[in-house]
């Protein structure tokens, strides 16, 4: 039995197609306490997992000199908007390699993208 056919899920509106690579500037609902207010979270996708039910994508950023990762549901309605920075160029699915790389070396360039296709 699959969580799929025991729960409808709902694809979020506000995410686009994302892929390894890009720079993306997620924004998520933080519920404290009693009060709910909006995180931003900007860094490069290392890892999209698709699914049905249980598809996520892995975003890393390097915050203070520390290495910060952070896995989103894409069907969760904590997500308030996912905003494509930019496209990166890279030839892997998953870029755990990032990891071990530090300053300029963790820098990825630029994929062209056709203004329609957008």
């Amino acid at each position: 039995m699959s969580i799929a056919s025991l729960i409808e899920v709902k694809p979020n509106p506000n995410i686009p197609d994302i892929a390894p690579g890009d720079t993306v500037n997620v924004r998520a609902k933080v519920v404290e306490g009693d009060r709910e207010r909006i995180q931003s979270f900007q860094g490069v996708v290392i890892k999209v997992r698709h699914g049905t039910a249980n598809a996520n994508f892995t975003v890393r950023r390097v915050a203070y000199g520390v290495g910060v990762e952070r896995t989103f549901f894409l069907n969760s309605p904590l997500l308030e908007s996912v905003e494509i920075v930019r496209h990166g160029k890279v030839r892997r699915a998953k870029l755990h390699y990032l990891r071990r790389l530090s300053g300029k070396a963790a820098r990825l360039k630029e994929r062209r993208v056709d203004k329609e296709k957008k």
